[in-house]
């Protein structure tokens, strides 16, 4: 998977406006506010920065895919426009030489959304729900939590040639970490997603995607330790 060419084409950045502006209004609920499409055209361009290579709006489209295939074939529930919303500011501050993008991210929610005409409670839940993709730890009976994570995952239940584009999307976006540094750190991370009792909380995910995850997760480990 890489990045989209810049500009961005031209349907699709129309597309994700589209869904922008209607998941806001619909958080919204007939309220006053000001127009969505500023704030919609400040995250795209947010997401289409020439550091990244993964953390994309291609990948923003791709959760907000996987959030619409919970919903329609998982039957999750939840604050589904406010998981939407969650989706769109979760990478939006992205560096990779840094660690408080998921903290930046959602500071940058808070103010924007509040700016938006959204209540003290979506701000706050969907501030919460882009801090906790920094963990993906969503706790038992976290609706909200557990789609957007699943989505933000779904990734790596991809077939083969998608996920081997992901991993060396990422890899380019840590060009600047040593080989054997990025290989030891990357590897670290399998092992440690691999020793999870589940990588996805939702009934779905764990029915759908779990075993494809972990045959990616493992044959990518295979690949970095005999290297």
């Amino acid at each position: 998977m890489r990045a989209m060419t810049a500009p961005m084409k031209a349907a699709q950045e129309q597309e994700l406006l589209h869904r922008w502006t209607a998941t806001l209004l619909a958080a919204r609920a007939g309220r006053e506010g000001p127009d969505p499409l500023p704030y919609g055209r400040n995250l795209l361009s947010r997401w289409t920065e020439p550091q990244r290579r993964y953390h994309t709006a291609e990948h923003l489209l791709a959760v907000l895919d996987r959030i619409d295939e919970l919903s329609e074939k998982g039957g999750e529930g939840g604050e589904l426009e406010l998981v939407r919303l969650a989706a769109w500011f979760h990478d939006a501050v992205y560096r990779p030489d840094r660690s408080e993008n998921e903290e930046r991210s959602a500071v940058l929610a808070e103010k924007a959304l509040h700016e938006a005409g959204l209540t003290t409670h979506q701000v706050a839940e969907v501030a919460r729900l882009v801090r906790l993709t920094a963990t993906h730890d969503a706790a038992p009976g976290d609706l909200n939590g557990e789609t957007l994570c699943d989505a933000d995952l779904a990734i790596l239940a991809s077939d083969p040639d998608t996920y081997r584009g992901y991993t060396a999307a990422v890899r380019e976006e840590y060009a600047f970490v040593p080989e054997a540094a990025f290989r030891e750190g990357r590897a670290a991370i399998l092992r440690h997603l691999l020793a999870l009792p589940r990588l996805f909380r939702t009934p779905y995910g764990a029915a759908v995607w779990e075993e494809k995850a972990r045959e990616n997760l493992e044959e990518e480990l295979r690949r970095l330790t005999e290297a």
